[in-house]
């Protein structure tokens, strides 16, 4: 059957200091109201997904309008929605400096809604559905309080820029954000199409490494972009992935939590980045919650359960319902570190030590085999007791679970690879805690100032490790490994910045302190 819908390439956007986006429009034929779908971010409304990702492409199923991370028109236009794709400043079609986490991003999609919300084609009401950075600024604009935004779902979107992705725990995250920046970001700023050249477009563009390099404490620039989830207000539904490990799980569930929004949902999934958000299965709870709030349907919405989180079991998925996070009953359940037999359960039966060089060594503590199926789902804990031969020294921290055959149970990464099941990151200066949004199980650091060590000095440490969902299986254990550096997995996350992680502070003997004065332990929430 022939696709039916209007199209409408680059129309013009005006907002508030006088530029015009360029966006496109995917429209009924019908003449009449419909409310609308947006999506603004800095990938190219014309650049196809055939293109970009072909055997992605395929997967799903081909589209003449599928694109990158966004709803596909083909879908929702027959459906009785509006699509409209909004270039940001400085990509496609949109001119202006290129800076995809300034304030002013926000600001122009503030502006973007408001116009799609005046519109002779639109009922007044704007929906925000898109994944990553397409979820990314959802958050900072529904903390702007647009008027016509009606409802929106985040699908894996990190919130905090400097605790979800640019610095997790202190350290920078940069490897991932040079590849984005050079293949995702730059290749499709405005004037690549040779309207400008390469000097005058790299005089446009403000690099997020770069800035991120420089600043290495938390502060305005990283706030900036999103400055309190309690501003939020408007419906919506977080998506969040349990194998997106040092990117969007933790933001996901943080704005979920923060958000001051008192129609909330969230929602955990596995799987790889991209195909779960076009299956027909999420294609129709996406349906269900913007025909109710968008719509005004009768769908069923309100009955749907405020957490619904993915299970896993091995190999296997199943999934649990819950009224809030963590879920209700958790049975919060430490496991002491023995460093004398690098042990993870009991008591200690004294003070003991253990250490590692740093930054290629580590050190792994094991619980025993358990004797019966016990359920781990929600946010993880690490209290430490720590001392280094050098100033400071950053902790990596990953949770596996092994085998009777040594065999590990692993995650799906974002691209699709196996990655473990929970990890966490702190540099040792950057320690000083919070202690008014800081939580048992969720420690939340300032990062304001470093607390550099004078070398042997014993300090504790709390240590975010982030959510989870882990049902370990009888015979099988629980290890905890503490490291110097990255772990090997799949992960696309790795903090390997020279600038960074120079050697005269971070190469030298790390030691865990166990025992006595010096708890060192592992907070776990047990579902009964």
């Amino acid at each position: 059957m022939p696709l039916s819908l209007i199209f409408e390439r680059d129309v013009a956007v005006p907002v508030r200091d006088g530029t015009e986006l360029r966006c496109n429009v995917y429209r009924p034929v019908d003449d009449g109201r419909y409310p609308v779908l947006m999506t603004l971010g800095p990938y190219g409304k014309d650049r196809p997904l055939a293109e970009r990702a072909p055997d992605l492409f395929a997967e799903i199923g081909g589209g003449t309008f599928l694109n990158w991370e966004t709803p596909d028109p083909e879908y929702w236009v027959p459906r009785g929605y509006v699509v409209v794709r909004v270039d940001g400043r400085g990509t496609g079609a949109s001119p202006g400096p290129l800076a995809p986490f300034e304030p002013r991003v926000a600001d122009d999609f503030y502006d973007a809604i408001e116009w799609a919300g005046t519109q002779p084609w639109c009922t007044g009401k704007v929906g925000l559905l898109g994944i990553s950075y397409y979820a990314m600024s959802q958050w900072a604009v529904a903390a702007r309080r647009p008027p016509h935004l009606t409802a929106m779902m985040p699908w894996e979107g990190a919130a905090d820029m400097y605790r979800d992705f640019q610095r997790h725990g202190g350290i920078l995250s940069a490897r991932f954000m040079r590849w984005w920046w050079n293949n995702a970001v730059i290749n499709v700023q405005h004037g690549s199409d040779g309207t400008i050249d390469e000097a005058g477009r790299a005089a446009l563009r403000t690099d997020p490494l770069l800035e991120a390099v420089s600043l290495p404490l938390d502060g305005d620039h990283y706030r900036n972009w999103l400055p309190d989830l309690a501003d939020i207000e408007v419906p919506f539904v977080s998506v969040g992935n349990w194998g997106n490990l040092g990117l969007h799980l933790r933001g996901n569930i943080e704005a979920y939590v923060g958000a001051s929004s008192r129609h909330k949902w969230l929602r955990v999934i596995t799987g790889d980045h991209i195909l779960p958000f076009y299956e027909p299965e999420a294609l129709r709870m996406q349906e269900k919650f913007f025909g109710y709030w968008l719509k005004g349907e009768d769908t069923g919405w309100l009955d749907e359960p405020r957490v619904r989180l993915a299970i896993r079991r091995g190999a296997e998925t199943g999934s649990r319902d819950g009224d809030g996070w963590p879920l209700p009953g958790t049975q919060w359940t430490e496991l002491e570190l023995d460093a004398y037999d690098l042990s993870l359960g009991g008591e200690p039966a004294g003070e003991a030590e253990v250490s590692y060089t740093a930054p290629d060594g580590g050190v792994e503590f094991s619980t025993a085999p358990f004797t019966v199926e016990t359920e781990i789902t929600g946010p993880v804990a690490l209290r430490l007791w720590v001392s280094s031969s050098t100033e400071d020294m950053d902790i990596f921290v990953r949770l596996r679970e092994i085998g009777p055959d040594g065999g590990e149970t692993l995650g799906i990464s974002p691209n699709g690879t196996e990655v473990p099941l929970a990890l966490g990151w702190l540099r040792v200066s950057h320690r000083e805690l919070d202690e008014k949004r800081s939580l048992p199980y969720r420690p939340y650091h300032k990062h304001s100032s470093e607390q550099l060590l004078s070398p042997g000095q014993v300090v504790p440490v709390d240590v975010e490790i982030w959510p989870t969902s882990i049902v370990v299986q009888p015979g099988h254990r629980l290890v905890l490994g503490i490291a110097g550096a990255d772990f090997p997995s799949g992960n696309s996350f790795f903090h390997d910045d020279p600038e960074d992680r120079p050697a005269s502070r971070f190469a030298g003997t790390n030691t865990v302190h166990t025992g006595g004065q010096r708890r060192s332990f592992l907070l776990l929430p047990v579902i009964r």
